[in-house]
């Protein structure tokens, strides 16, 4: 009689700590999504010369929505601002979230929240810095290696609260994973870099910066090696988990879609500014496939190895039992 009334009491008990997890969960993909929008928008906005057509920060033109100037530039300008706001204001939310529920969330959830919003924060800075340094390439560079990072913070914690079951079969995969996720981050690096400084044009122009834009398109080669690599071993690998056996095909489908679109930028000298704004964008989905692949094959690895203990302490356990 007892465990018939217990366990619609348990039942309850975990549907109220689930729901704060599953609330943090959907609010940090909606975040990621955002994200991965701000940086497209910002991408425009570069190579449309937008980055100083608010001379001013953090309003513009010295208002909240300078409607006398706007113009195509502007508003690019200004909404790229605008989704950084409201990105901001969600990581604040969801640092309160978090610690208002941290009792019945994971211990490294709140600070891993609180790690995010200080991100944003020092993003928010770095935005402010490009506007009063005039475009220096090393704080744009900067600003974008910033909000990768944000990115896959919020990747992470995404992929990490995502109901996941293990099936022990990945292997040597976390580590391939991991190695290419960081080889596709410093290779984000290089082109916003190449981007920054307008390397590309300035090589064709006047061989200038042809070093940095020649060291992107060679850096392109262990990425693509460590991606194809972790392809063909999850192909290869028997029972493998179907969410990853999709993240690494789409992690290959996009890695051939950028190489088709880093050939035709530079081919076509940057002129079309659509195909250099999705270059960016692609790049920056293969990173996010790349590091949810890394997050999950992690939690398999970690997940079997919990359970493999817990089987031996089980069996030594009836083993010693059996002696006495």
């Amino acid at each position: 009689m007892s465990q018939f009334v217990l366990e619609p009491q348990n039942q309850v008990a975990t549907t109220q700590q689930q729901l704060p997890k599953d609330r943090i969960r959907k609010l940090v993909w909606k975040m990621a999504i955002a994200t991965l929008i701000l940086m497209a928008i910002g991408s425009a906005t570069r190579v449309m010369n937008a980055g100083l057509a608010c001379p001013d920060w953090p309003l513009c033109y010295g208002e909240l929505v300078p409607t006398k100037q706007m113009n195509f530039q502007v508003f690019l300008e200004w909404f790229h601002r605008l989704d950084a706001s409201l990105i901001g204001v969600s990581a604040i939310v969801l640092v309160a979230m978090s610690w208002w529920s941290r009792r019945s969330l994971p211990k490294w959830l709140p600070w891993a929240c609180t790690f995010a919003l200080f991100l944003i924060v020092f993003q928010g800075i770095l935005g402010g810095l490009t506007v009063t340094q005039l475009l220096r390439f090393d704080i744009v560079t900067a600003h974008l290696g910033t909000a990768l990072f944000f990115f896959i913070t919020l990747l992470v914690i995404g992929t990490a609260l995502t109901p996941y079951k293990a099936t022990g079969t990945v292997g040597k995969l976390p580590v391939i994973s991991l190695i290419a996720s960081v080889l596709v981050y410093f290779q984000s690096l290089l082109g916003a870099l190449v981007g920054s400084r307008w390397a590309l044009h300035q090589c064709f122009t006047g061989y200038q910066l042809c070093t940095v834009m020649y060291t992107h398109i060679f850096g392109l080669i262990p990425p693509t090696v460590a991606t194809l690599s972790l392809v063909f071993i999850s192909r290869r690998t028997p029972a493998l988990h179907p969410a990853l056996r999709k993240l690494a095909n789409y992690a290959g489908g996009l890695l051939i879609l950028q190489i088709i679109l880093g050939f035709a930028t530079y081919r076509l000298h940057l002129q079309v500014e659509l195909l250099t704004v999705t270059h960016q964008l692609i790049g920056a989905s293969l990173l996010g496939t790349l590091v949810a692949f890394t997050v999950l094959s992690v939690r398999d690895w970690m997940d079997t190895r919990s359970i493999s203990g817990y089987k031996q302490e089980l069996n030594s356990s009836v083993t010693s039992e059996q002696t006495i």
